[in-house]
């Protein structure tokens, strides 16, 4: 290995988030903001994770362009609409669930309930800037724990326009002046939803079931019960968590899962 490939860290993280931030006019049936944080070795994502999502959509839409995105998928749109077809809405599914669930990913969320931010605080603050500095806390010590002292490990979000970005980056480097030692570990990339990143869309698929969890936790949710298994648990990876005594099930909470406030 050189030294300038020594310099990167061996994880990459991907971001999306499922509701929004807006505190000013707040959706009843969503009131919840939620920020997810998909941890990959970077092997595992190049040799078993992007090559198992690119199969899955050969053999639902015949070629490897469409966009995984939950909502989408929710609503049988655009490409989805094939998946009106039970048959091939089932295969999909339960290929898209196998995927997720033997795919060695570490997830981190913070999700922020808006309407108790705004009853609690005076003047509350973005809940995305909230949740980013709480998803890169718990991220660090991930990445320490792992022995990746001073490597540069890229997160990568979804452009959301020029203005939008520019703000995210702001916070995204104040929040890195406040932290001295998370300066040489962390580098924020945008990707648009264009570039069909395979991350991003894994990221976007954890992140709803966990966001439906908090808001109606003792509602059935199959995609939860599958993505529950990823939340990063006292330092260890999510694949871990499944070996661990059932008296710790709920281990992730406030570490994988942080709900606040």
């Amino acid at each position: 290995m050189s030294q300038a490939d020594s310099d990167f860290s061996d994880f990459i993280v991907f971001v999306d988030e499922s509701g929004d931030h807006n505190l000013t006019s707040i959706n009843p049936e969503f009131p919840l903001f939620a920020l997810a944080f998909c941890i990959l070795r970077k092997t595992d994502y190049a040799t078993q994770v992007a090559p198992a999502l690119d199969v899955l959509k050969f053999n639902t839409f015949g070629h490897d362009l469409t966009v995984l995105h939950s909502r989408d998928i929710r609503k049988q749109q655009g490409d989805f609409a094939v998946l009106r077809d039970a048959a091939r809405r089932n295969a999909f599914l339960d290929g898209m669930s196998a995927i997720i669930a033997e795919s060695p990913f570490t997830l981190c969320v913070t999700a922020i309930d808006k309407v108790k931010l705004k009853e609690r605080y005076r003047t509350p603050h973005n809940p995305y800037h909230l949740s980013l500095e709480f998803c890169l806390e718990r991220t660090y010590q991930f990445l320490i724990d792992r022995r990746q002292q001073g490597r540069r490990t890229h997160i990568i979000a979804e452009s959301r326009g020029k203005a939008e970005d520019k703000d995210l980056e702001l916070q995204f480097r104040r929040i890195l002046d406040k932290k001295e030692a998370w300066n040489h570990h962390f580098e924020l990339r945008f990707a648009s939803k264009a570039c069909n990143s395979v991350g991003l869309q894994l990221a976007d698929l954890a992140a709803h079931p966990v966001a439906r969890h908090v808001l109606a936790p003792d509602q059935p949710n199959r995609a939860f019960d599958i993505v529950e298994k990823k939340l990063m648990t006292d330092g260890l990876t999510g694949m871990a968590r499944a070996s661990r005594p059932a008296s710790r099930v709920k281990g992730y909470e406030g570490i994988g899962l942080k709900i606040f406030p």
